[in-house]
């Protein structure tokens, strides 16, 4: 008897690790740090791009950084003049315990991603190499544009594995964890969708024979 998609679907979601139990372990080997380093580019363009399309340089916001591994990009946000408050999410334990021991200053909080309903909302949402481990991602986009973001606020989004990058494509298997694939339309499409507007996307890092990270950045319109 031939097993239905729904069915093989299930099945391979429960054979599959989790992506907050391979993060648990690389916070324990000391990976995230070499994840900072190896992010850290992108992330920059990321938000540098962020800061001119939100005009925020000059204005308080609050910021929060949805699953924040360490706490490196809340500890750099956080940093800033006009940062009034800067939060941590993660999934993973032993990444926020880890960001806890580092840093005092700032919020860390574990997350069941897409059902935790935010303690509050804020101007800007960051978040980079975490939605596509979600078995669908379009929900948490809807909770982020919904819940997540103050009226008239930005999530900006750094995505590398995607149907172009040719490379990422064997990422699931060699890691043995799930990991949902979207071309870069497809993912546009979903911010679209959700009800973001201004939305802008861009290959932050790129570089010649590197794809570089799907960068997309949107706004949520005020009523």
């Amino acid at each position: 008897m031939l097993l239905s998609m729904p069915f093989f679907d299930e099945c391979l979601r429960r054979y599959m690790k989790q992506a907050t139990d391979v993060f648990n372990d690389w916070a324990h080997r000391g990976k995230d740090e070499g994840m900072e380093r190896g992010h850290s580019p992108a992330v920059n363009e990321m938000l540098e791009v962020a800061f001119q399309r939100t005009n925020q340089e000059n204005e308080p916001f609050s910021f929060a950084d949805l699953g924040c591994g360490n706490g490196w990009v809340v500890r750099m946000v956080g940093g800033l003049e006009n940062c009034i408050q800067a939060d941590g999410y993660d999934g993973a334990p032993h990444m926020i315990e880890k960001a806890k021991n580092t840093d005092s200053k700032h919020g860390y909080h574990l997350a069941l991603f897409p059902d935790m309903q935010p303690p509050q909302q804020y101007n800007l949402i960051h978040s980079m190499e975490f939605m596509y481990y979600l078995h669908e991602p379009q929900q948490m986009l809807q909770s982020i544009h919904d819940d997540w973001l103050a009226e008239g606020g930005w999530a900006v989004i750094g995505i590398d594995h995607y149907a172009e990058h040719e490379e990422s494509l064997g990422w699931p298997e060699a890691l043995d964890v799930h990991m949902s694939t979207f071309s870069e339309q497809e993912w546009i499409t979903m911010w679209n969708d959700v009800g973001f507007t201004e939305i802008y996307a861009w290959r932050a890092n790129q570089s010649e024979g590197k794809p570089g990270t799907l960068a997309i950045i949107g706004k949520k319109g005020q009523n």
